[in-house]
């Protein structure tokens, strides 16, 4: 069995690390503040935390930037978005090559494990999710047109590796299965809107990674169908002429189940 990589779509679809940098949100105070207490390490001074999947650091640079002084491991796998990271050369973090099944850590030598994900857009959202306007609905269901099957936070999988934990089987009513992590999740969910151009707006569009891919006539297409998006009647502006974006951050944290 071969070891685990990281996927040729993944490689491709952030080859460009920095525009990635450049034209993906951060994340709300409130949802920062809010996930740092529920894993118990705000006002915690010189606290370790794993910052997997690190990408380019959009929330590295917010923990690196807290008052308490975090120590800081960053895990990033592409290469690409490893080098922003580390070129910003950020306090008390340290950036290191890793996937999540081969951690450059001992165990039980952090006190929390972050997996972030830039801001949830409406278009780069679960199936089920309700856009706020007609236009966005539209970007929502064209990039679903182009789903790679590959897992992401929108397929809504991501509960199962936890829910799975609990297996009931006819002769016993909770069989527990080695549980690793406590249940229920905590979530949180923060609602929030920004003003962008409508060039920034396709630019943050095409960071997504199958769109990323595309090239010639396909991205023209793509292209096409977005101006038709984002030039509609109930498109909201403001006297700049930048466009009402919505989104959401969503949160979920648990604690490790002692041995």
């Amino acid at each position: 069995m071969s070891s685990p990589t990281i996927s040729s779509q993944a490689l491709s679809g952030f080859a460009d690390g920095a525009s990635y940098d450049q034209h993906r949100p951060s994340f709300p105070a409130e949802s920062v503040n809010n996930l740092l207490d529920k894993v118990r390490i705000a006002g915690v001074e010189g606290a370790r935390v794993l910052d997997l999947a690190a990408g380019t650091g959009k929330f590295t640079e917010l923990l690196a930037k807290r008052e308490e002084g975090y120590e800081v491991l960053a895990v990033e796998p592409h290469e690409g978005m490893r080098k922003v990271l580390e070129e910003k050369g950020l306090k008390n973090v340290l950036v290191e090559d890793g996937l999540s099944t081969s951690i450059p850590l001992g165990d039980e030598s952090v006190d929390a494990v972050i997996v972030a994900q830039v801001g949830l857009l409406s278009h780069n959202a679960p199936r089920s999710h309700k856009a706020s306007s007609t236009w966005e609905a539209a970007l929502h269901d064209l990039i679903w047109s182009f789903d790679d099957a590959q897992p992401r936070f929108r397929h809504e999988q991501w509960h199962a590796v936890f829910d799975e934990q609990l297996r009931t089987t006819p002769l016993t009513i909770t069989a527990l299965a080695n549980p690793l992590f406590a249940l229920p999740l905590g979530e949180h969910e923060e609602e929030w809107e920004v003003w962008l151009s409508k060039k920034a707006v396709w630019d943050r569009f095409s960071t997504l990674s199958q769109i990323a891919v595309l090239k010639g006539g396909d991205r023209e297409r793509v292209y096409r169908a977005f101006r038709d998006a984002i030039d509609g009647p109930d498109v909201e502006t403001n006297e700049k002429g930048e466009v009402a974006l919505h989104g959401m951050t969503v949160s979920a944290w648990t604690t490790k189940v002692p041995a």
